[in-house]
């Protein structure tokens, strides 16, 4: 599926661009449909996904099931499993009995996955996406100069590290957590270092840098905006939240209504592993019976403002229940602050084809379409106001491929579920 050498490009049924889980499940099960010609476009050299957050036993906060094609066909190549099967491991994990891949094994398998297809063009980077009205056709045009002819796209870049806006002009060497491997050896030789977040994230980088607090000496603080250090929710009435017919309810809703809820339901899918809470709790206690250990565990704080001076943060501090503002200083600055949607900048020239809502954003649709025409431009996550926390969730994301690929063939491919829950949620 290489691009022709012609005048006039090949015209692609669809082009993806970007490759994180999402597209990569696409291009998956898109590979076998003879009808569907499409290829996915991805600027980095080869797959990668959190890199900066393999930690030792770190692991997916869903099974193993929710990999890029199961739950839309059980019988493809390209499952989990067979991943296994092939690797020479799937007796090992059958013996593992643990539903939940490790965050590294998850990397490798979709690396596994990527250089089986035919379809993805790696060190490619999109520039700029226009739109030709004589033939209703998307032209994407690569930095290399490149053109990619498609009648339809589908967007899979995905979301990027968030900084709070008191940290948007900061110097220093602060990090987000997206790169927390990578600087780890310098970050564990200053003195006090202060970690930032309330997510699955922050709480995999206070427990590893507190198990080594008494090697380095540091002192190590977790400052948090949450009341409390919040497990994930996942209990299986919550679970059914991940389904067509909460979709269905919740896109229906008046739009200031699923704002108010997206802000709401953040314990839903970016709390922390219940078992990872209690063993940050062991570790502390175990830490303890040699006397006190230079952490501080602070709730109710919202960072407000920070500045950089002589190799110290200084972080501006509210605790939000007593009202009181307070500060806190620190020569390491960890942000796990999570990751928000970001429109490409190669859109520019289509937005006027593009549906927005109240706030700004994409409005999309309930097939996941974003253009005027309702069937042409596709998104991958970054649907939370539209789509609740179904956006994210990989296990949902063969079921938005599923979906997609029968609004790109006119025809359903994979079975698209309408009901799977127990529970009603509208009247």
């Amino acid at each position: 599926m290489t691009a022709l050498p012609e005048s006039r490009p090949r015209t692609y049924d669809f082009v993806g661009i970007g490759l994180g889980p999402f597209n990569l499940g696409l291009a998956c099960l898109t590979e076998p449909i003879a009808g569907l010609d499409g290829v996915f476009l991805e600027t980095k050299p080869d797959f990668e996904w959190h890199a900066g957050m393999f930690l030792d036993g770190a692991h997916l906060q869903t099974p193993f099931m929710s990999d890029l094609v199961t739950l839309a066909d059980p019988t493809s190549p390209y499952s989990f499993l067979n991943y296994l099967k092939e690797r020479g491991r799937l007796y090992s994990f059958y013996i593992r009995e643990n539903f939940y891949p490790l965050r590294v094994e998850y990397d490798d398998y979709c690396r596994w996955a990527a250089n089986k297809l035919s379809s993805i063009r790696f060190g490619t980077t999109v520039a700029t996406v226009t739109y030709e009205d004589t033939d209703g056709h998307y032209v994407v045009t690569t930095t290399a100069g490149d053109t990619y002819r498609a009648r339809h796209l589908v967007l899979g870049t995905g979301t990027s590290p968030h900084l709070p806006d008191a940290c948007r002009d900061l110097g220093g060497d602060f990090l987000h957590n997206s790169r927390y491997l990578e600087h780890k050896e310098r970050l564990q030789r200053k003195e006090s270092i202060t970690l930032v977040g309330s997510g699955q994230s922050a709480a995999e980088i206070y427990y590893d840098l507190l198990s080594e607090i008494d090697v380095h000496g540091y002192r190590l603080n977790w400052v948090t905006r949450s009341p409390r250090f919040f497990p994930l929710e996942y209990t299986k009435l919550t679970l059914e939240m991940t389904s067509p017919e909460y979709v269905d309810y919740f896109r229906e809703l008046p739009e200031d209504t699923r704002y108010r809820l997206t802000a709401e339901q953040k314990g839903l899918f970016k709390g922390i592993d219940g078992d990872l809470i209690n063993e940050i709790f062991d570790l502390l206690y175990q830490k303890n019976l040699g006397g006190p250990v230079p952490t501080r565990l602070l709730t109710n704080s919202a960072l407000t403002g920070a500045r950089h001076d002589d190799g110290t943060y200084t972080l501006a501090l509210r605790q939000e229940e007593q009202g009181k503002d307070y500060e806190l200083r620190s020569q390491g600055l960890v942000l796990a602050t999570g990751y928000a949607y970001t429109e490409p900048e190669f859109l520019a020239p289509v937005r006027d084809r593009l549906r927005y809502d109240g706030h700004g954003n994409f409005d999309v649709a309930r097939n996941y379409a974003i253009d005027v025409t309702g069937r042409g431009v596709f998104l991958q996550n970054g649907a939370v106001h539209t789509h609740s926390i179904t956006s994210p969730d990989l296990g949902m994301g063969p079921y938005r491929n599923a979906y997609i690929i029968r609004e790109l063939l006119g025809t359903e491919y994979y079975p698209v579920e309408k009901k799977i829950a127990f529970q009603e949620f509208a009247i």
